[in-house]
């Protein structure tokens, strides 16, 4: 059928031309401007992804133990090999603890049965937790299951005491290292919030069953807070506050057991290297937060008894939701301040101050204020905004 306006020369033409190219767009000229338009598809892209290709692994992810710890220790010619491959898995996939960390101790039965081999696997463990970045609270908690699940026990000394005394160790030589190199500082540094996580996670079972932490610790750390604290330089008082952050609730509960003061005696440190210690003023800031984290009792929060009467003396929110005044000079106080207490009860007596109502809003004082029935509910943007900055400037000059 012929087109109209195209002659059959030129339907001719267009049926013997080629496919259009798709990154082509025809001009189309005057006698075929009435022509069908051409439709321009889309490429389709075909997907390379294979669900038979191999398994994708991170980039520095080693998959040697977990081939070879389906096979057992056999691939392994070493005790150090095997060990070192472990550790170095649970760096990597820190989850992977509790469901291997038993089958490792129960290799680790069958082949850790001299004295050197436990030195060997003590040694590895601490170069790990003292090396490796985020890697000592892991540490940790290999060194307490394999304290309770080695069965050798040589005249040397069990894996916790062998453990222990390679600590000691590095902690004889601490005002040294204290106020060595950068190099010698950073590494006792990694020591010393290992042996942190070792207070905290070393359980010591004892004749009749309880469980309790090792106190040689606690007066280790209680040391090396001092060798920090005598040598002020900015990394070792960021190292004393990381210690006190991961340590200081469980610390003070323990001396306030034994009557102690120690944690007074630390505050008080803090606060004379803060005025006299020439640290940078973010490390000083550092650690005025740690002194308001203690103050806050290391942001534990005890709930009120139920069975004892509320006062400002045991609950913190007595004075929540008390009414809060404002001073002449646009100081606000509220129940809590002691140097308003007198204005503050006299301001809450004042019949005017707060009307009697019924439950369905009738005022039952009199005649209603004139002025104040004047005034809409909703507050002016502008008189908002404006109020908004008066009170957070009138709260900025009542810290200061």
């Amino acid at each position: 059928m012929r087109k109209r306006g195209v002659s059959l020369k030129e339907q001719a033409r267009l049926l013997r031309a080629p496919p259009i190219s798709q990154d082509t767009v025809p001009q189309q000229n005057s006698e075929s401007a009435m022509a069908k338009p051409q439709v321009v598809v889309a490429p389709v892209l075909m997907s390379k992804l294979s669900v038979n290709a191999p398994e994708f692994y991170p980039s520095g992810y080693s998959s040697n133990y977990a081939e070879s710890y389906e096979d057992g220790c056999e691939d392994y010619p070493t005790l150090s090999e095997y060990v070192q491959d472990f550790l170095n898995h649970l760096t990597e996939q820190p989850g992977s603890f509790e469901t291997e960390i038993e089958q490792f101790a129960e290799t680790l039965n069958g082949w850790v049965t001299t004295d050197d081999a436990l030195q060997e696997l003590v040694e590895l463990i601490y170069q790990q937790a003292t090396s490796i970045p985020n890697f000592s609270y892991m540490g940790a908690r290999l060194c307490n299951y394999l304290s309770h699940h080695l069965t050798i026990s040589p005249q040397s000394g069990n894996f916790r005491q062998l453990l222990l005394k390679r600590c000691r160790t590095e902690y004889e030589v601490k005002d040294q290292a204290a106020k060595g190199d950068e190099v010698t500082r950073k590494r006792f540094h990694a020591f010393v919030l290992f042996l942190g996580e070792l207070y905290l996670n070393l359980e010591i079972k004892g004749t009749n069953g309880q469980v309790t932490r090792a106190d040689i610790l606690q007066v280790g750390l209680r040391e090396l807070l001092n060798a920090l604290f005598s040598n002020p330089m900015d990394d070792n008082l960021i190292c004393a506050v990381k210690l006190l952050k991961l340590t200081g609730s469980v610390l003070e509960d323990a001396w306030k057991e034994k009557g102690k003061t120690d944690m007074e005696e630390i505050i008080q440190r803090i606060e004379n290297v803060v005025l006299d210690a020439n640290c940078s003023r973010d490390v000083k800031q550092m650690l005025l937060k740690l002194v308001e984290l203690r103050s806050s009792n290391w942001g534990r929060v005890h709930a009120t008894s139920t069975y004892r009467e509320a006062t400002p003396e045991n609950d913190p929110n007595y004075f929540m939701n008390e009414p809060t005044f404002y001073t002449s000079d646009g100081v606000p106080f509220t129940a809590a301040d002691p140097d308003y207490q007198e204005k503050y009860q006299e301001l809450l007596e004042r019949e005017d101050f707060f009307p009697d109502y019924e439950e369905n809003g009738t005022d039952l004082s009199g005649a209603g204020d004139p002025y104040l029935d004047d005034i809409d509910d909703e507050m002016d943007p502008e008189i908002e905004e404006a109020y908004e900055k008066f009170c957070l400037e009138s709260e900025r000059k009542r810290k200061q």
